[in-house]
């Protein structure tokens, strides 16, 4: 049985009739640009996460870059985020003009150790950016306290965690601004390129407005010299059409994990995602660890299952980040992971069927 390891197209399917009809309404009143279907949609989406504002965006890289940017980062200042994520959550800052500084992983849950930040401190340091990996919220109390203690502030990289919850509540709400992508695949997906950016802070909400809006709230007011990230009405009216859905395909997902966590726990030398207690897991990513990982994955593609590694290099060993001469054993877990880690097909709309086989393959390969 072909297993994909997304299916956008049977999603879309399933909602036809709501995509086209917001497509269709943004072209009929050719809004675009900006305009009533990115209003509404900032608003429901702050409303969905229980915050105050939202100022969209363009993409998540650039969420992460206009917060930071907000947030008055400047040069020589550091920043701490994780060894364990996409590219764009250190990128950003750098080009924000700040140093990253990397802090290990959690061994079962890949997300930043605690730990690890407190002694990454110094005198530099103005910010901490932990990231919501997979779908699984990091440890928010122990962040929020290291934060408070040392005066800095939190940015909550939640890319793959929509809706994720940590202690009941929801993450983007613990630090003082937090960052989204809705790339096609991520659990709340447009059909293109977008992002959104969420606080409590109105000051800072109208800051990071002007910056994504050419320094400016109004057309030819520039204020600053700001950058031109938006959200286009496309975008922004289908997000609202699955926004709809959102909470009924999280927990399609977590029901999906549990058939795979009842069918590969046993396999051995097999590990199925960790969850944290008081975490509330939204399976951006389902991700196993396996010492054999690269030969589990040619076996599963060679037999319809698509797979991924996400990521297989960690930060710290990126090309891009020699110059900063960083070695495996400071970063022990992150790097073990990285040749570890494989994430198997996950959707909403996966089936019982299409799970079975999976977890047939790995079964299989495991007793050989």
């Amino acid at each position: 049985m072909n297993v994909p390891f997304a299916d956008l197209n049977l999603q879309y399917q399933t909602i036809k009739d709501e995509i086209d009809q917001a497509i269709a309404s943004v072209i009929r009143d050719s809004a675009f640009i900006r305009g009533p279907y990115v209003d509404a949609f900032e608003q429901e989406f702050a409303e969905a996460i229980g915050v105050g504002h939202c100022v969209s965006c363009a993409n998540g890289t650039d969420a992460l870059y206009i917060a930071l940017r907000a947030l008055g980062v400047t040069a020589g200042a550091e920043v701490i985020t994780t060894a364990h994520s996409w590219v764009s959550t250190s990128s950003m800052i750098t080009h924000s003009g700040a140093d990253v500084v990397f802090c290990d992983t959690d061994a079962r849950t890949f997300t930043i150790d605690p730990v690890a930040i407190e002694s990454a401190i110094t005198p530099r340091t103005v910010g901490i950016i932990p990231v919501h990996l997979y779908g699984q919220p990091a440890d928010m109390d122990a962040i929020m306290a290291i934060a408070r203690k040392h005066k800095l502030w939190v940015l909550e990289d939640c890319a793959q965690a929509h809706l994720a919850r940590y202690r009941g509540q929801q993450v983007g709400t613990f630090g003082d601004v937090a960052t989204f992508s809705f790339y096609p695949g991520k659990n709340l997906g447009a059909m293109g390129d977008a992002g959104a950016i969420v606080t409590n802070d109105a000051a800072l909400a109208s800051r990071m407005a002007k910056i994504a809006r050419h320094g400016g709230l109004t057309k030819h007011q520039h204020e600053i010299e700001g950058i031109n990230s938006r959200l286009d009405g496309l975008q922004a009216a289908i997000l609202s059409a699955k926004l709809r859905h959102l909470s009924d395909w999280t927990k399609a997902r977590r029901a999906a994990a549990a058939i795979y966590d009842a069918g590969l726990n046993q396999i051995e030398d097999l590990i199925v995602p960790y969850v944290a207690a008081a975490r509330e897991h939204v399976y951006h990513l389902y991700t196993i660890q396996y010492p054999r990982r690269d030969e589990l994955a040619r076996h599963l593609n060679a037999n319809g299952v698509q797979t991924a590694v996400n990521y297989p290099t960690a930060l710290p060993f990126l090309q891009s980040y020699e110059r900063l001469h960083l070695r495996p054993e400071q970063f022990p877990n992150a790097h073990r992971h990285q040749s570890r880690i494989l994430s198997l097909p996950m959707f909403a709309e996966i089936t019982p069927e299409q799970q079975s086989a999976v977890i047939d393959l790995v079964a299989k390969f495991g007793q050989s």
